[in-house]
């Protein structure tokens, strides 16, 4: 930007979001990308604008778009002609958005590894979260083809099956029952970085997507060594020792789908907390049993049953697992800011995959917005779970709705974030409240915990000698 551009912003509220930019953008490279010599956008006009656009708070897409390019034109200069229809912008972005957002993705993730201290772990651990939901779509054709969950029967059976009821209101009922199931949503899985609260990759697919399937997909993102945490879901074999064999870590809740065998005797020095999952498949194949420890955690309520790869204590002792478990919390939290703070439970894109695309954004500009407050408040001893994200959302929209004008005492930017804090009064207990849609999951039960046979046990031994069956330890 000239000096000329830079006396034009001084004091506007767009000199707030210029030093946004130019601090979540500071070391993006952008050299590979080439835009067509008559594409008046250039990579990083494009990445601002796809930033503004999902924060903005404009009722359509479209206004939202328009509102983004003329903060990007006062940024860059009146006198830059930007394409100014929404359908170029979003066929652009369909275009781009997969190169933009590693590069996004590879800077924010070095940001938050070098710029936040002790933030980074917890208790010598770089922890994440693991958890998947479902984000709705318009019910067009093309998001129905996409997005909604493959039925196991093919129409005509059907419309045998509804055919073969005895009652015509029966029949309707199941009808709209059908309908109702057949709802097109994104399946969207999220890493979530604990110790600070932000994301760290996700995954998208249909709403029957296997959630497992994109953990193990998004697996090489995560630095070695680091501790993963899931609930009762993120369950299986074949999950476990990829994580373990990729040199992560694992601390899931287990339930009554899950069986476990003590006294195999395949780990040398076994104690009580030893167990091993050994399914019957498994073992037929003559695959090596996966040997863990089990946390039992006595609250209130019913035990719950903590299985780690960790065996030593003095490395994550139960009190310490039992803290991080507690702290995964916070990625429900995270999709409730998402889809309700943020307005993203319902995207508004007709098309499947200008859908991808708002999400995308949506994501990421979430991302961004977080990492810029948390860096800006943490750093004046503020801890992420005192950040209010629906403050911080209003200190960035505030700037983004009078651009062009001087904040009066109290409106800048940074002194809206600093205002941005959840109060420190300790709130009621409310979880006896019965809401009508409130869910009522029951927690998962105890796991089935099983002593080994002798059968089983000189299985495991045999195992144990041969050096080319020991996959896994």
């Amino acid at each position: 930007m000239s000096h000329q551009d830079h006396g034009r912003l001084r004091g506007t509220h767009a000199s707030s979001l210029n030093q946004v930019f130019g601090w979540l953008l500071a070391n993006v490279s952008l050299s590979g990308l080439r835009f067509r010599q008559d594409c008046s956008w250039t990579p990083r006009a494009l990445m601002c604008a796809g930033l503004l656009w999902a924060w903005s708070d404009e009722p359509t897409l479209g206004e939202r778009f328009g509102a983004s390019r003329k903060i990007i034109r006062q940024l860059l200069g009146e006198q830059l002609e930007l394409a100014g229809t929404y359908q170029a912008f979003v066929k652009l972005l369909r275009r781009w958005t997969g190169p933009l957002r590693e590069c996004l993705q590879a800077v924010f993730r070095e940001r938050m590894a070098a710029d936040f201290g002790a933030l980074w772990t917890i208790v010598g651990w770089i922890v994440f979260a693991i958890d998947g939901s479902r984000v709705d779509v318009p019910r067009t054709r093309g998001n129905e083809q996409r997005y909604s969950p493959k039925s196991k029967l093919s129409r005509n059976a059907q419309k045998r099956r509804y055919d073969r009821r005895r009652h015509r209101a029966q029949r309707r009922q199941a009808e709209q029952n059908a309908r109702k199931a057949n709802v097109p949503r994104i399946w969207l899985t999220v890493l979530w970085h604990v110790g600070l609260g932000l994301p760290w990759d996700w995954q998208t697919g249909p709403s029957d997507s296997s959630e497992r399937a994109h953990l193990q997909a998004m697996l090489s993102t995560l630095p070695p060594n680091a501790l993963l945490v899931a609930d009762a879901g993120f369950v299986g074999y074949d999950l476990w020792q990829a994580i373990i064999r990729s040199g992560r870590h694992l601390l899931v809740r287990v339930g009554s789908n899950v069986r476990l065998f003590k006294k195999l005797g395949f780990r040398t020095r076994e104690r009580a907390q030893t167990v091993y999952l050994w399914p019957d498949a498994v073992a037929k194949k003559g695959l090596a049993p996966l040997t863990l420890r089990l946390i039992v955690l006595q609250g209130k309520g019913r035990p719950m049953y903590l299985v780690t790869d960790i065996h030593n204590t003095q490395q994550l002792s139960d009190a310490q697992a039992a803290e991080i478990y507690r702290r995964r919390w916070g990625i429900e939290l995270f999709y409730r800011h998402c889809k309700q703070t943020f307005d993203r439970g319902k995207l508004r894109s007709l098309n499947p995959d200008n859908g991808l695309v708002e999400l995308e954004w949506s994501l990421l500009g979430l991302w961004a917005m977080g990492l810029h407050s948390h860096f800006y408040l943490t750093r004046r001893g503020v801890p992420p779970e005192r950040i209010s994200f629906a403050g911080v959302l209003r200190a960035y929209r505030r700037p983004m709705r009078e651009y062009k004008s001087r904040p009066d005492s109290g409106e800048r930017l940074t002194e809206l974030l600093s205002l941005a804090l959840i109060d420190p009064y300790a709130r009621k207990n409310r979880t006896s409240r019965d809401y009508p849609r409130k869910k009522q999951e029951r927690p998962p039960g105890p796991p089935i915990i099983l002593r080994a046979t002798r059968k089983q046990t000189k299985h495991a031994q045999d195992i144990k000698k041969d050096p080319t069956l020991r996959l896994t330890a």
